[in-house]
């Protein structure tokens, strides 16, 4: 085993902290990589404060990782030393399932996530990628062009995928006209993809004040979703929308601007379920409403590979490791534009100084004090 460390959170009340832990050798399958930018999704505040009632303490977020590649086991040959690549919300899958051979993991039943879940070589929980250094088997490792702004690509491993993948799921392209709901860090990659694609895209806010920010995104046009008469005009007109709120929130609203046949996909997800929708918006106009998980490993390397193609990144405010609270209370103001990303090589810095605690707990010294407490 070799010594990692990172911030963690201990339980769902207190604010994350330097934390040491072990990560397994590399074997012959892996790639041991250096972190350096690891994107923080709202999906880290979900599971750090267990709004989803199902995290396992302690729990080392992250799942939107670039690094360097360290190490590489005796059968990858995928990667060499010195590579940049990434590693999203997943790290290994059984690999025999329907799913993982029609190249979508992420449905697999048996999914290992990049943290808070069983690992199935060490019987320990995963943990993520506010840490320095992540070993991965080479299945789940992606790799990245190096031309890209590194930070600024980590966020497209799960905010990129999480919305390019629906998008060429309902082949959104020319001719059509898709609608974009929310603008933050999902949001404001949709857009981005639904232009690209060659769509006409329309945002959805409640905020006046992205109107600005989303034409320059890439958004034909802005709606105030609390304005009736705004929502009024475009009636029966969409043929996709994509709701990237995680929220509770109305879906009718949305629903009833779909034409026959659309469809209203959502990849947010509320710690609070979103109220019924109307049977009648759906069954008179034969709508559907959908929802879509990230993307399979394969898809995301065609994503990463299409953002390097059109030079496609995420609008992001690089952080220091130490920032992490700090960033955890913006993002629950929505005071973000438009995804944070820690720095990693801030982490050793901040852990030893800077009025943090001298001692690293491991995990084994927090299993004891739990099991004492």
């Amino acid at each position: 085993m070799m010594k990692a460390h990172g911030y963690a959170a201990y339980n769902p009340h207190t604010p994350l902290a330097p934390f040491s832990f072990d990560r397994r050798q590399p074997g012959s399958d892996d790639v041991l990589i250096k972190i350096l930018y690891c994107g923080v999704c709202h999906s880290d505040i979900h599971q750090a404060r267990d709004e989803w009632q199902g995290s396992t303490f302690p729990i080392v977020p992250g799942h939107e990782i670039i690094g360097k590649v360290l190490e590489v086991g005796s059968s990858v040959s995928r990667f060499k030393v010195g590579a940049s690549v990434g590693v999203g919300c997943m790290v290994d899958s059984c690999g025999t399932c329907h799913d993982c051979q029609d190249h979508q993991e992420q449905f697999c039943n048996h999914t290992v996530f990049t943290y808070n879940s069983p690992d199935k070589i060490t019987g320990t929980m995963t943990y993520g990628g506010y840490s320095d250094v992540i070993v991965v088997n080479q299945r789940f490792v992606l790799q990245i062009a190096e031309h890209l702004d590194l930070a600024a690509v980590a966020p497209l491993l799960c905010a990129g995928i999480t919305t390019y993948s629906p998008l060429r799921h309902w082949q959104v392209g020319k001719g059509q006209k898709v609608g974009v709901v929310g603008l933050g860090g999902l949001g404001h990659m949709a857009v981005k993809f639904a232009h690209a694609f060659g769509a006409k895209v329309v945002l959805f806010t409640t905020s006046p004040s992205k109107i600005a920010d989303a034409k320059r995104l890439g958004a034909d046009e802005v709606v105030i979703s609390k304005n009736s008469e705004e929502l009024q005009k475009h009636q029966q007109s969409f043929d996709f929308i994509l709701d990237t709120v995680a929220a509770q929130h109305n879906l009718d609203q949305y629903l009833a601007l779909l034409k026959r046949d659309g469809t209203l996909c959502l990849v947010g997800v509320p710690d609070q379920p979103h109220p019924s929708p109307s049977v009648g918006n759906l069954i008179f106009k034969r709508r559907a409403l959908a929802g879509s998980l990230i993307g399979g490993i394969r898809e995301t390397q065609e994503m990463l590979d299409f953002c390097a193609e059109h030079n496609i990144v995420s609008d992001i405010e690089l952080i220091d490791m130490a920032d992490i609270n700090h960033a955890f209370e913006r993002m629950l103001k929505s005071d973000v534009k438009y995804r944070f990303v820690i720095d990693i090589q801030t982490l050793n810095q901040h852990s030893i100084s800077g009025g943090q605690p001298a001692s690293i707990p491991s995990a084994a010294e927090l299993k004891a004090a739990n099991a004492v407490g």
